[in-house]
This record gives C-alpha cells, structure tokens and sequence, in this order.
C-alpha cells in the first residue's frame, strides 16, 4: 500500500484517439514495476481493450520465450447493458468501484485507460484521478481537444468540451474530498513537426497553464518499435532484458527513446517517487 493509505491513480483520458493512450498507459505502467512498485491496470475501453491486450501479449511473450517479466494485475470494466440512464450509472458505478476495491488492498499504482469518448465510466475515472496524463499529437488538430483558437491570431477563444469535462472532474474531487488533479498534458510526436508551427502551439499550450491549469510534457516520439512491442507485450524498458528484438542487443535509436521514456516518468512529477528519491 502506498504512503496515501490507498493506492496512487494515473488515469490516462483523451476523448480523440490515435494520440498513443495505451502506449503510453503500458510504457507507465512498466516503468512503475521496474521501479518495484506493485501495480494494477483498470481497462475501461471493453470494447477496444487495447491496454488489457498489451498486457495479454506480455504474458504470452513471456509465457513462450521463458521470461520472467514484471507484470501488473489487470482489469476490465465493461459497460452497463442497462436502456435507463439512472440503471445504467448505477451499475457502471458498482463495477467500477468494484474493480478499484478487488485490487487496492494488493497494489500500490492503478492505471486506468480511458475510452477515447464521453462516458459515464470516463468521468468516474477522471474525478478519481491523482495525476490526468492527456496524451496529444502536438498539433492543432489534437489541440481542438484542449481548446477552442483563433485561426488568425492562434489565440485561445475558450476551452474544449473535454477542458470543461476535466473542469468540473475537478469540481467534484474537490467537494468530495479535498485533493487536486494534477492535469498532465503529454506532447507526442513533437519532433515531426515544422518549427514554426511548433512555435505555435507552444504559445497556446502556454496559455492554456494560465487559463485552465495543466502542465505538459514531451511524450513519445513516432517511432516504428513502439508499434512492433504490442504485438510482444514490450516496453522500451524490456528490451535490453531480453536482448533486443532480434536477439541483437539495443540499437541506438532504442538508447534515445528510453532517455526519453525516463524524461516523460520524471515530467510526471509523481509525489510517491520523488519521496522514494528523498
């Protein structure tokens, strides 16, 4: 059990997909384990199940190739088959809640994955979040999930429905029980993009600090391995354990995406490591 008498919650939310939510949920994940903290995963997204398959896949990996990998406890949480809005909340309450109380007396971390849609089981999640990690391709495509901006001047005009869905996530954490969400805003795929446009959003990303109250961070890049550790279960962290993809040790491309990897964990700020560190 952590320091908080209960176990820290990440919950990765974007109602856009493709910005590399359960990438970057996994990469958490394995770095928490690595770290030799006990961790759970909650799946919200029963339909996708993309982070409960990377775990699958994991296991399988280490089932086939004799590993011994560390590996979290996961859950899903399927949606209510309930018609009635009232029916149907209660129920996915129940499961969620229930999932949460099934695990927390043997972990110290839940990751919970978001659907990348408004859902009743999204908000729960996001009301019950310690740090929000919103991954986005840092592009104003992706931005729109943020904020509304002004084509000319690249000025915010007012936040997104999900800015405003986080708000009131906040409201409700705070009347219940006092705590903040710490709002984390994960830059992706950074280096792909020109540098005057780049400049851009970092001027909206810097207003939006002042205006609605996330910090961001550089995330992940494009790179190809990301897509061919699914289908293994891997993380950056995994390969120099089993030597490499292809039996060949790390290449140098691998060297720079784990520095980066160690960035993104220390941008996260997360209160239980650095009272591990002191």
């Amino acid at each position: 059990m952590s320091t908080y008498g209960r176990p820290y919650l990440i919950v990765l939310g974007n109602e856009k997909g493709g910005s590399g939510k359960s990438t970057t949920a996994m990469h958490i994940v394995v770095s928490l384990l690595s770290e030799g903290y006990r961790v759970a995963t909650i799946d919200l997204d029963a339909r996708q199940k993309s982070l409960t398959r990377y775990v699958e896949n994991r296991r399988k990996f280490c089932e086939t190739r004799g590993f011994d990998l560390p590996m979290p406890i996961e859950r899903v949480v399927p949606r209510s088959e309930y018609r009635t809005a009232d029916e149907s909340e209660a129920d996915e309450k129940a499961r969620f809640e229930a999932a949460y109380s099934d695990v927390a007396d043997s972990v110290d971390v839940i990751v919970i994955d978001c659907p990348g849609s408004d859902t009743f089981l999204s908000r729960l999640a996001h009301t019950a979040a310690d740090t929000l990690v919103t991954p986005v391709n840092d592009s104003f495509v992706d931005l729109d999930l943020l904020a509304r901006v002004d084509p000319e001047n690249h000025k915010v005009v007012g936040p997104s429905l999900y800015a405003e869905m986080v708000w009131k996530a906040r409201q409700r954490r705070s009347m219940a029980d006092g705590a903040s969400i710490d709002w984390v805003v994960l830059r992706n795929r950074v280096g792909t993009l020109h540098a005057k446009n780049k400049e851009r959003v970092e001027k909206v990303l810097n207003e939006l600090t002042k205006r609605i109250g996330i910090r961001y961070i550089s995330g992940l890049s494009e790179r190809v391995v990301y897509r061919e550790l699914f289908l293994h279960g891997l993380t950056l962290l995994d390969l120099k354990e089993i030597g490499g993809l292809d039996g060949k040790g790390l290449s140098m491309s691998h060297v720079t995406a784990r520095q980066e990897l160690r960035s993104l964990m220390d941008g996260l700020n997360l209160p239980f490591r650095r009272e591990k560190v002191a």
